[in-house]
Formats: structure tokens, C-alpha cells, sequence
């Protein structure tokens, strides 16, 4: 098979520019959240569903996204994701009301979509040597998005007003809308088949009731009536779409696809790994930002700029890595990183609380070290192991199992953040609130160094099928 490797590169610089913008989007709302809260008159409560229905309507469209783009054409439906994304961040900077600003938010996770589908892209149309290293660019481009989104997205909240914070993003979301249109080409295989409208319903029916649970657990209890109710729910709705898709001919999500070996393996992992990654992040986040002595006092944007090292660590590690699995194979790689990141939480759990704030920095560096490492050993034994015909539906269960780990671990992070804190009074402005103590951070960081050991173990059943790859 011939590749165009002048295109290669020209469709490179925007699926690695992609998570960069996305990542960046989402993570400017961050410092904005109590304004909006304010500006609508809304509780707490409802401002977390800013962040919430971003992530229930994009986990339902990565895999449907993912099941058209076999079909129709990942090209088409890359395009199609991207510019529910592009209105949706245009729409948030003019939002009247919070209820527009929740309609425009699930405009946007429609576009999360883009992600799946752009893997699948890159697997068709780029010389297999080239894939990994591409894969762990853009793994790396998340890391980097969110980095400078923080300490930016304050400031031009603080100074601007937090529907700044998307219209300066939308010219760009634009141009990045532009350049896929004329630039990327069409997948080369598209099969032909049955949409799956039952599937759908009941993927509906088993996602949003479990998301909608989790987020709410932490405010209302994990044993409230309602939080049963819709576990009950979703419980139900999920036995009945794995009897369903088992028999129906054209299966929204083939069964054969997510439990043969390598695709079950590393959905797995990179479900516990986002919801490890989850846990640790909150956990990192108020060290940074909890007065003296229950963390270092600092604000939002010095956390982003403490963060810096991680995502320049992410940005060099994840296409070398990417580039020497072809040599050495990508299950080394999936051991490798899983360990790293075991050792620097382990360090983290023991010594967080305890030493000075470089001396933090320094071991949050070693764990995204192994992150980054284990994440782009996961994903391209993913999609060297799935057939390209069905690689868009592989990739979007793949997103799917991404996100119900990522929803999992803030809301067990705040549960465990709660059942260890303490009452503090703090002096300028003066007020009073409650801060995670030494114990919580233990926990945590504990909870995530055992969860990436369970991964490093569960790595060593993984069957090997990107090193000595070629054109094929």
C-alpha cells in the first residue's frame, strides 16, 4: 500500500494542534466557573453541569461518531464533529442564560468526537512507521492544552469576562475547521451497514444515568435514593445492550471488537488510567492552591506555571516513546510507563504533604512521565490490533471507556477530599472553608499508585503488535 507522506505531514500539524486547541478550551472555563455562577445566580451545584453535559453528550457521540465514520466516511464525520465543536464554542461567548450556555456546552460534546475519529485517521492514511510517533504527539498536546489554558484563562476572566475566554478561542476553532476541510482526505475504508437505533437508545439510557449518578454522589451521597435509582437504571439498560448487541447483525459497539485481547486490555487501562490520572490531578490542584500548611498557597496562575514541567516532560517523552516502540514494541512501553508512574505516586503518597514545593513538582513530573509513556503504548496497541474497517468504532469505545474512568475519579477525588478535612479560618480575604488534610492526599495518591500496579501487571498480558511494524 502507497502513502502520500507529504500529506502525512500537512494532516499531522492539525490532529496535533487539535487536542491543543480542545484542551485549552475546556480548561479555561476552569478559573471561570464562580463568576458564571454569580453572573447566573446558579448554585454550585449548577455550575458543575457546565462541565458535566460536555462530557454525557460527548460520551455518547464518540460512539456514535465512531460506529458513522465506518460507514460513511471518518473524513466526513471528523468534519461534521468539528463543526458542532466550532458553533458550540462560538455560542458559549453570547450565552444570555445558563440554560443556552448548557445547550451550546452539549453542541460541544458532540465534538468530541473529533478525537476517535482523528485516531482512525491517522492509522489509515500514515505509513505505520509514522503512527506511533504521531500518536504520542498528540497524546502529548493534551497536557501541554491544559497548561497554558490556566494560568490564560484567568487572566483574561479576571480581566475581560469569562465569555472572552471562548470568543478569543473561536477565530482559531474556525481556522482549524478551515484547514481540515481542504486539507485531509477521506478514509479509504468505508463499510456499508445497518445503523444500530436500538443500541443507541440503550447506550443512551446506560451512559447518561451513570454519569448523571457519579457527579451527583459526592453532593447528595453515594447510598441517596436517587444516586441508587440510577445505578439501578443503568445496570439494567447495560445488560440489556450487551444481550442486544451480541445478537443483532450490525452492533452499534461489536462485542468482538472491545473483548478480544489487546482492544479489551487497553480499554481497561486507559479507563483506570483516566480515572487514576482524575484523582491525582484534584489531588494536585489543592496542594498547589490550600493555605499554608495543608498545601503551598499559591494561585491559579502560578499552578499553571508549576504545571509547565509536566507538559514540556509530555511534549518530549510521548513521540520519542512513540518513535522507539516500532524498535522495542509498545508492550515494553505499556510495563515501562505503568511502573514509572506507580513509583512516582507511591513517592507522592509518602512525601507529598512533607517536602518543598519543587521537591512536588519533581515527583508529579515522574508520574506524567509514566503516563504519558503508558498512554501512547495503549492507544497504538489499540489500533495496530483492529482491523482499519471497523477502526472508528474501535476508537470511539475506546473514548467511551476514557470518559467513564475520567467522570469516576474527580467524584471518588471529592468524596475521599471530604471524608478527610478540616475546618480552617483564613485570614486575607477572611472566611472560612474546609481543606483536605495530609490523610486525604495519602489516600489518594495511594489509591492511583495501586491502580497504575494493577496496570503495569495487566500490561504483561498484552500481545505485542507494533514493534517491527512496516508499510503494511
Amino acid at each position: 500500500m502507497e502513502y502520500d507522506l507529504k500529506y502525512a505531514k500537512k494532516a499531522t500539524a492539525i490532529l496535533v494542534l487539535l487536542p491543543l486547541l480542545v484542551m485549552y478550551t475546556e480548561a479555561v472555563l476552569i478559573p471561570s466557573l464562580p463568576t458564571i455562577q454569580k453572573d447566573f445566580g446558579i448554585t454550585p451545584g449548577d455550575a458543575s453541569w457546565i462541565l458535566s453535559i460536555y462530557l454525557l453528550v460527548g460520551t455518547i457521540s464518540v460512539a456514535i461518531m465512531g460506529k458513522l465514520g465506518d460507514m460513511f466516511g471518518k473524513r466526513k464525520m471528523f468534519l461534521i464533529a468539528l463543526i458542532f465543536y466550532t458553533v458550540g464554542v462560538a455560542m458559549n461567548g453570547f450565552a444570555p442564560s445558563f440554560k443556552f450556555l448548557l445547550f451550546s456546552r452539549g453542541l460541544q460534546g458532540i465534538g468530541m468526537a473529533i478525537f476517535p475519529l482523528g485516531f482512525s485517521l491517522v492509522r489509515e492514511e500514515f505509513p505505520p512507521k509514522m503512527v506511533p510517533q504521531v500518536q504520542g504527539l498528540i497524546s502529548s498536546m493534551f497536557a501541554v492544552g491544559m497548561v497554558i489554558a490556566l494560568p490564560l484563562g484567568a487572566f483574561i476572566s479576571q480581566h475581560y469576562g469569562w465569555r472572552w475566554t471562548y470568543l478569543s478561542v473561536t477565530p482559531f476553532a474556525i481556522l482549524m475547521l478551515i484547514a481540515s476541510w481542504t486539507i485531509l482526505k477521506e478514509s479509504r475504508y468505508i463499510t456499508p451497514s445497518k445503523f444500530d437505533f436500538v443500541g443507541v437508545a440503550l447506550l443512551t439510557l446506560f451512559i447518561v444515568p451513570s454519569l448523571v449518578a457519579v457527579t451527583r454522589a459526592p453532593s447528595i451521597g453515594w447510598k441517596n435514593e436517587q444516586t441508587l435509582a440510577l445505578f439501578i437504571t443503568a445496570a439494567i439498560a447495560f445488560i440489556l445492550l450487551m444481550i442486544w448487541e451480541k445478537h443483532v447483525k450490525d452492533p452499534l459497539i461489536p462485542m468482538s471488537i472491545i473483548s478480544s485481547r489487546n482492544p479489551m486490555l487497553a480499554n481497561l487501562g486507559i479507563m483506570m488510567a483516566a480515572f487514576a490520572i482524575q484523582m491525582m490531578s484534584q489531588a494536585n490542584t489543592y496542594i498547589f492552591q490550600m493555605p499554608s500548611p495543608y498545601g503551598f498557597g499559591k494561585s491559579i496562575l502560578e499552578t499553571g506555571l508549576f504545571m509547565t514541567p509536566n507538559a514540556i516532560v509530555m511534549l518530549f517523552l510521548a513521540p520519542i516513546a512513540g518513535r522507539l516502540m516500532i524498535k522495542i514494541g509498545a508492550k515494553f512501553f505499556a510495563l515501562l510507563g505503568s511502573s514509572i508512574a506507580f513509583i512516582g505516586l507511591l513517592l507522592l503518597a509518602k512525601y507529598a504533604t512533607a517536602v518543598g514545593i519543587l521537591q512536588f513538582i519533581g515527583m508529579t513530573t515522574i508520574v506524567s512521565s509514566g503516563i504519558v509513556i503508558m498512554n501512547v503504548s495503549l492507544i497504538n496497541l489499540l489500533i495496530f490490533s483492529v482491523k482499519r474497517e471497523v477502526m472508528g468504532t474501535a476508537t470511539g469505545a475506546n473514548s467511551l471507556f476514557r470518559n467513564f474512568g475520567a467522570t469516576w475519579g474527580p467524584a471518588i477525588a471529592g468524596t475521599i477530599m471530604t471524608a478527610y478535612a478540616t475546618l480552617v479560618h483564613v485570614t486575607r480575604p477572611p472566611y472560612t472553608m474546609l481543606v483536605p488534610e495530609n490523610k486525604a492526599y495519602e489516600v489518594l495518591f495511594a489509591s492511583s499508585a495501586f491502580v497504575f500496579l494493577f496496570l503495569a501487571i495487566l500490561s504483561l498480558a498484552l500481545v505485542e503488535v507494533v514493534k517491527g511494524i512496516n508499510s503494511t
